[in-house]
């Protein structure tokens, strides 16, 4: 056993805890999924794509044993926390799960709680001008939607897409004025979004609560059962040094 931890991550959390990792001289790789074409790196090594599901990632880190392994990915990677956790269970890893807290309702928000991107499709009949931020994977639930339709992503989304779609390709975060902004120039009068929980994407929220406009919330997925989980970085260095 060795003294590296592998860090799965893409999220600002994971960075974060890389670079606090790094600075306290441990070994750390840090393995990206790779979704995004000019992803932020992280110090220290990072890997780039999958591991072939659970049984792949069993049989990495039976080639490549580790201290631990922290699933710091986003909130819906709902596929690669799973097998995570499967694979740290099949090899005897210690595993945690790095998560940020999700978004929280205040005074003034109209807020529509959905359990899939399909059921916010449904939530967003009846609106004219619909900003869907919920980034570039699974953009074909909306693909039957007919009215007008922004998009923003950091890499241009593939199809199926709305027939009548707006893509801005940008890369945050974002002030609320930008937020602001953008849903007047668009006339937006719904937006949905992931509870990602990130602050670095909470500005839209605000922007919407300014405007009186709802906001379909898609609700996340539920986590394994018995891997730990920690909302911050310093509980996770916490645990890392027990």
């Amino acid at each position: 056993m060795t003294e590296k931890v592998l860090l799965l991550g893409g999220t600002a959390e994971a960075r974060r805890l890389a670079e606090a990792l790094t600075a306290e001289g441990v070994d750390v790789l840090s393995s990206l999924a790779g979704r995004t074409a000019d992803p932020v790196l992280p110090p220290g090594e990072v890997r780039i794509g999958g591991f072939g599901g659970a049984e792949g990632l069993a049989d990495w880190l039976r080639a490549h044993p580790v201290r631990a392994l922290v699933d710091a990915t986003h909130p819906f990677a709902e596929a690669m926390t799973a097998h995570a956790a499967e694979a740290a269970a099949a090899t005897g890893t210690p595993v945690l799960r790095l998560q940020r807290p999700g978004w929280r309702e205040q005074p003034g928000d109209d807020w529509r709680w959905v359990d899939s991107l399909e059921a916010a499709a449904s939530a967003v009949q009846g609106f004219a001008h619909v900003f869907l931020t919920t980034g570039r994977m699974g953009l074909g639930a909306f693909a039957e939607l007919t009215q007008e339709v922004l998009v923003r992503s950091v890499d241009p989304p593939e199809p199926p897409l709305p027939p009548r779609t707006t893509v801005v390709l940008e890369r945050g975060p974002f002030t609320v004025d930008d937020e602001l902004a953008l849903m007047r120039e668009h006339a937006v009068d719904v937006v949905v979004t992931k509870d990602s929980g990130s602050h670095l994407t909470e500005a839209k929220l605000t922007a919407a609560r300014e405007l009186g406009i709802p906001v379909v919330v898609v609700r996340r997925p539920p986590l394994p059962a018995g891997v730990p989980v920690v909302e911050t970085v310093e509980a996770a260095l916490a645990w890392l040094g027990d």
